[in-house]
């Protein structure tokens, strides 16, 4: 069963969101996942854990997807499962807890720091990158790397299904072992689609990743403000060119977006009065997509503006 419910007016917007942004942007369909959840019909969350998981998930929001099961690099998205992880192994004792690491999670969510991310990875995993290995402890290393992949395999959603967690992330890319592990022909590295992501962002903001205390920490980094002058000074605001962007200062916003030279994505949980709340996870791919800093404030713009006029019931 899906985690949301589906909605036919929801589904005839995002169909019409689709053709209207492929065609504004002169991009193709499958160049583009969305994964779009509104929290209407009595559906409650960002509750600071009010909820127990189950009473949580039988509370489904409505919503929609496009080829969101399809699994892309997604760049610094990934980041948002690294942090869940951290907070699990701290919440067993597996690593102690440390003003260091509190310091890199907040690196790495807030400004998306690639050297705070791979001192996490470290971290959780017990691996460290430098020279090739040896065979045997090459393997050995390799299945220390996987542990994050482990972790969430056992949590046995669907939309886990193919992602690939075990790689650092780069500025300019990785090298000696680290570029053994990716494989030759980069067939190793990490991958994402928008349910995932969405699905991991709905029980953050339910209150249910981890426990309700954690799941609040995690969501604090992921705040962001949409006044301009209290983000034009930092390069990695990421508001500017992502779906932040393309909404009126005043709302409330969470966030997380991953950007390279081949993709753009973001995932963003707003809160505006008493307009439905929603949660959105865009995936674009192509060295153009990634280019185009309007593409995902037009299509926030798009959505925002939509249930702003005509709120679904």
């Amino acid at each position: 069963m899906d985690f949301y419910q589906p909605h036919a007016t929801l589904a005839g917007w995002g169909e019409t969101l689709v053709q209207t942004i492929c065609s504004d942007h002169n991009l193709a369909p499958e160049e583009l996942g969305i994964t779009w959840l509104v929290y209407g019909g009595g559906v409650r969350v960002n509750t600071g854990g009010a909820l127990d998981p189950q009473t949580f998930w039988q509370q489904r929001p409505w919503g929609w997807s496009h080829r969101g099961e399809v699994n892309v690099y997604p760049a610094s998205l990934v980041k948002l499962f690294y942090l869940v992880a951290v907070h699990e192994w701290l919440e067993r004792a597996m690593i102690p807890p440390e003003p260091e690491i509190d310091r890199a999670l907040t690196d790495m969510i807030q400004d998306s720091s690639n050297d705070a991310t791979g001192y996490v990875m470290d971290v959780l995993t017990g691996t460290t990158s430098g020279p090739d290995l040896a065979p045997g402890p090459f393997s050995t290393w390799q299945y220390q790397r996987n542990l994050v992949n482990r972790y969430f395999q056992s949590w046995q959603w669907p939309e886990f299904g193919g992602i690939n967690l075990n790689q650092k992330t780069w500025c300019d890319g990785p090298y000696g072992r680290e570029r053994a592990f990716l494989g030759s022909h980069r067939e190793n590295h990490n991958r994402l689609n928008p349910l995932a992501v969405a699905r991991l962002f709905h029980a953050i903001l339910g209150g249910i990743a981890v426990s309700a205390r954690r799941s609040q920490q995690m969501l604090d980094l992921c705040r962001r403000s949409l006044v301009p002058a209290d983000y034009h000074h930092n390069p990695e605001n990421q508001v500017q060119g992502f779906l932040g962007e393309g909404l009126p200062a005043g709302g409330k916003f969470w966030s997380k977006a991953g950007h390279t030279s081949q993709v753009r994505h973001d995932c963003a949980y707003v809160e505006w009065g008493d307009q439905q709340a929603y949660l959105l996870v865009v995936f674009t791919v192509g060295a153009a997509q990634s280019r185009n800093a309007k593409l995902l404030p037009d299509l926030s713009r798009w959505v925002y503006e939509r249930l702003n006029q005509e709120p679904l019931s």
